[in-house]
């Protein structure tokens, strides 16, 4: 951590959050793929799926909330 740059710190912190938000539902989407197929099961699994699109939108908005911070600091602009 940068203490020059607590902006980017909160900016790193969020964007390995959200990261970890979505590999987390990535792996809740994999282990009800893996299972026995009834209806309600396939309905979870569907659920999953949108919870993980969820959270790579959210993951990849952190990062170009980061990236926008770094060329801030480096490039100035």
């Amino acid at each position: 951590m940068d203490k020059e740059n607590p902006e980017l710190d909160r900016l790193q912190g969020a964007y390995k959050a959200a990261v970890e938000e979505w590999i987390a539902a990535i792996r809740k989407e994999e282990a009800l793929a893996s299972t026995n197929h009834s209806v309600a099961q396939v309905d979870r699994w569907e659920e999953a799926y949108f919870r993980e699109e969820e959270a790579r939108t959210k993951a990849k908005a952190a990062k170009a909330e980061y990236e926008a911070g770094l060329r801030s600091k480096f490039f100035g602009f």
